[in-house]
């Protein structure tokens, strides 16, 4: 039996990284993409192949919708010579960095960047890709607890994310007849390099965050991998068009 493959943008480095590990440990092969850094791409690679699953990467820029045709064209003709087939179940939209300024100090090209990174990528990247996806599978988005709660300093981005929220439950409403299930996986604070690090470098902040969390600390990566492979199995098969945050109840 064939196994099942996940394609997850952003797969290279950070929550992305811990992600497509968490879903090879289910028994799945993966697809992930990444922007510039081929080598740690490649090292994800040679990690999920010592796991027992097969695994390839691709650069893809999540910004250039004229691009995804004929990346994805290239991915199937890999996938088919790697896995035996040019289809994917899962889809894990994850690729993303953040942007820090204040609300009456945001730019019009941080703005631009993030609604081309985080929204219309996410939007267009899904469409291109539903005509190569199995039906039953899942699509994974991934917001951020920046939009239950607010800090200073993230209005365009968590704007971007609310939006991705939104278009989710669209998505997972007209997507059902297809039994594709679709759920947004919202991280509190993670210590990656993400935003430049702060929160993992930042001894201050990361003390500030870990007394606003419930559960005593700041997340770390796989605190969220494990969650996203969760959804990427038939063990939620009935999970469909929600919200989950994993923070471990931050500023509850």
């Amino acid at each position: 039996m064939t196994a099942k493959v996940a394609f997850i943008t952003g797969g290279s480095r950070g929550l992305g990284r811990d992600m497509a590990l968490a879903i090879a440990k289910k028994g799945l092969n993966v697809v992930l993409t990444f922007q510039s850094n081929q080598d740690k791409a490649n090292e994800v690679v040679a990690e999920i192949e010592t796991l027992g699953q097969k695994a390839i990467a691709l650069s893809l820029d999540v910004t250039n919708p004229s691009s995804f045709p004929e990346t994805i064209k290239q991915i199937q003709t890999v996938m088919t010579s790697s896995f035996g087939s040019d289809k994917i179940d899962y889809l894990v939209n994850n690729a993303g960095i953040g942007a820090y300024a204040p609300f009456s100090e945001t730019t019009e090209a941080q703005f631009d960047k993030m609604y081309h990174i985080h929204f219309k990528g996410v939007a267009l990247l899904t469409q291109e890709l539903l005509p190569v996806m199995n039906d039953g599978g899942g699509i994974v988005n991934i917001s951020s607890g920046l939009t239950r709660f607010a800090i200073g300093g993230y209005a365009a981005y968590a704007a971007m994310k609310g939006a991705v929220e939104t278009l989710s439950k669209y998505m997972a409403k007209e997507l059902g007849e297809r039994k594709i299930r679709v759920n947004v996986v919202a991280p509190g604070a993670i210590e990656t390099d993400f935003g430049g690090g702060a929160v993992r470098d930042n001894k201050e902040l990361n003390a500030f965050i870990a007394s606003m969390t419930a559960l005593g600390r700041v997340g770390l990566p796989d605190d969220i991998g494990s969650v996203v492979a969760f959804l990427c199995t038939e063990d939620a098969k009935w999970v469909n068009a929600q919200r989950i945050e994993v923070s471990g109840g931050q500023m509850i």
